[in-house]
């Protein structure tokens, strides 16, 4: 691995909440100088490279993986064409973590789920299901986000209220007869051999 994949390595895992300059220092054990001139060598070569949609953006005190501005029409339009229209399952426990959790960061998101999530985040940001609600106070500033008002409109909810309530399901499920294992019968069949 050399210097610069790894600060790319890096970039691309923290996603769209970017990290700033000390973070990525602190993690490669490298002076910031160093790191800050691999930061800059990578921009520059993102943005000589044609064949390259990538670029860094520099948000705040943090640096961003990002796609080159003259792509977003493209984005928009894949975002809302059809193909695009189904979410992925982690998109969809994500949503469903930010409806139910809101306000909620990316890592608090993470920890629940129990892998990183900044895919499906920026998946539901671009469809416009979630959006920021603020920032967290402390270290980082991470991004608090909450659904949309066009996920309220698309899944015909009037108030978060109309949410199916979480401890009626769990009850529910608590109380069915069968446990649900996707290979109960398979071992009930070979118990009873």
């Amino acid at each position: 691995m050399n210097q610069l994949s790894q600060v790319e390595a890096m970039l691309f895992v923290v996603g769209e909440e970017g990290i700033s300059l000390e973070e990525m220092a602190f993690t490669l054990k490298r002076p910031m100088p160093e790191i800050y001139q691999n930061i800059t060598d990578l921009k520059d070569s993102y943005e000589s490279n044609e064949t390259s949609a990538l670029t860094l953006l520099e948000v705040g005190n943090h640096f961003v993986l990002s796609t080159k501005k003259e792509f977003a029409p493209l984005l928009k339009e894949f975002a809302r064409s059809p193909i695009a229209n189904r979410l992925s399952q982690a998109a969809l426990e994500t949503l469903s973590i930010i409806a139910y959790k809101q306000p909620v960061t990316r890592s608090e998101i993470d920890e629940l789920r129990g892998v990183q999530s900044s895919g499906a985040v920026q998946t539901l940001v671009a469809r416009q299901l979630i959006e920021e609600k603020g920032r967290v106070d402390g270290p980082g500033r991470a991004i608090l986000y909450g659904t949309s008002a066009y996920f309220m409109d698309y899944f015909g909810l009037k108030d978060m209220e109309e949410l199916p309530d979480v401890q009626k399901m769990e009850e529910d499920l608590a109380d069915e007869d069968e446990p649900l294992d996707l290979f109960y019968d398979r071992f009930k069949e070979e118990d009873e051999q």
